[in-house]
């Protein structure tokens, strides 16, 4: 009546930032004190320090107690060395993140949220950029905060390990997201009985281990299918070498046919990752494996190429790292070759970086 326009804030729930990986933190110290594998802590702001260390706050890794806190028991003074292999590290962690993460992320998202509108080809590549994606998006922020932690002289569990060029499966969530894996194998498949039972237990363990591993990632079917879909995997490949005989053939054929293997069935379960629903996800695979044609040119096929340049950068490095050669240009023992080759990756990254502005696919979780 007045002519007082009034706002009346709408009820808006704000969940805590991290609140996944520092829950399963606090559970695992808890499951660990009543096992007695551990002393409680006394000092409550330890404790906290512990719960809501920074570097890995957000999105992991998923720290366990008996690493992380009798660090923050001991004197920590700076190390130039350590310091210098955390800023490599996060170095390297930028890489993935704004040179490829976030270049691949406008075409995967423009592919998948218009599925519809797009062809099997289309739908293929996108889904190729996106294994690529998450690895490095994810991988990214778990080197960016080890290498945080180092410069402050702490050490965090190692959380990627080459997980792309895994022979099978059960290798891949052994270099997958190791703390999130260790963690369920440690207070959810172990509980339950392991392998130290009967084969048809040992398999329902492991399905339900991959079920609640999808269902911590977000209470929606394309969740709950990727996990299970790994579980499927996992079981498969217990019943195979159990009742087929084992292929005869030379160990790198062997070795590099399986690594193609696992990574295609990975890439596949990554579909319901990504898929906005269970039902777009049915029919991304349908348009996929029947619907072939010319790629969408997206942002422009330069900015694509560009994006099949760093991976082909990331998968060298990977390779250079599974078959332990021994090239190094950071990590490089001489000073001035460790030095220049930092200097022309940042400046790689400064020139070729995308900036968005979006934030990390494991924020959400």
């Amino acid at each position: 009546m007045l002519g007082i326009r009034l706002e009346i804030p709408q009820m808006n729930i704000l969940l805590p930032v991290g609140i996944s990986f520092y829950t399963f933190q606090a559970i695992g110290y808890t499951i660990d004190v009543y096992r007695k594998t551990i002393l409680p802590e006394k000092n409550f702001f330890t404790y906290a320090l512990f719960v809501s260390f920074f570097p890995q706050l957000v999105a992991g890794p998923i720290e366990r107690a008996k690493n992380l806190l009798p660090q923050f028991h001991s004197k920590h003074i700076f190390n130039q060395e350590k310091a210098l292999e955390g800023l490599k590290l996060m170095i390297w962690g930028y890489f993935m993140k704004l040179c490829i993460a976030e270049r691949l992320s406008p075409y995967v998202d423009a592919v998948y949220n218009n599925y519809h509108q797009h062809n099997g080809t289309s739908l293929l590549l996108a889904t190729f950029f996106f294994t690529f994606q998450i690895f490095c998006d994810f991988g990214g922020y778990s080197l960016i905060a080890i290498g945080a932690a180092k410069c402050m002289n702490f050490e965090l569990m190692q959380n990627f390990n080459r997980p792309y060029f895994a022979i099978n499966i059960k290798q891949f969530w052994r270099k997958w997201h190791i703390s999130l894996s260790t963690w369920f194998m440690d207070y959810v498949y172990i509980p339950l009985g392991g392998n130290r039972c009967k084969t048809t237990k040992h398999l329902k363990n492991l399905f339900v281990t991959f079920f609640v591993s999808g269902l911590w990632h977000g209470a929606n079917w394309t969740f709950i299918a990727w996990g299970s879909l790994h579980g499927i995997y996992l079981i498969v490949g217990i019943l195979k070498n159990k009742y087929l005989p084992k292929v005869k053939a030379p160990s790198v054929i062997h070795t590099i046919v399986n690594v193609i293997v696992t990574f295609c069935l990975v890439m596949f379960a990554w579909i319901f990752f990504r898929a906005n629903d269970i039902t777009s996800a049915f029919a991304i695979i349908k348009k996929i494996f029947t619907e072939p044609g010319a790629l969408y040119n997206g942002d422009g096929l330069p900015n694509q190429l560009l994006g099949l340049l760093c991976i082909g950068i990331l998968m060298m490095k990977e390779l250079k790292d599974e078959m332990n050669l021994k090239i190094n240009f950071m990590h490089n023992e001489n000073v001035v070759i460790s030095t220049v080759s930092m200097a022309a990756m940042v400046s790689f990254i400064l020139l070729t970086a995308v900036y968005t502005g979006g934030q990390f696919i494991y924020f959400q979780f």
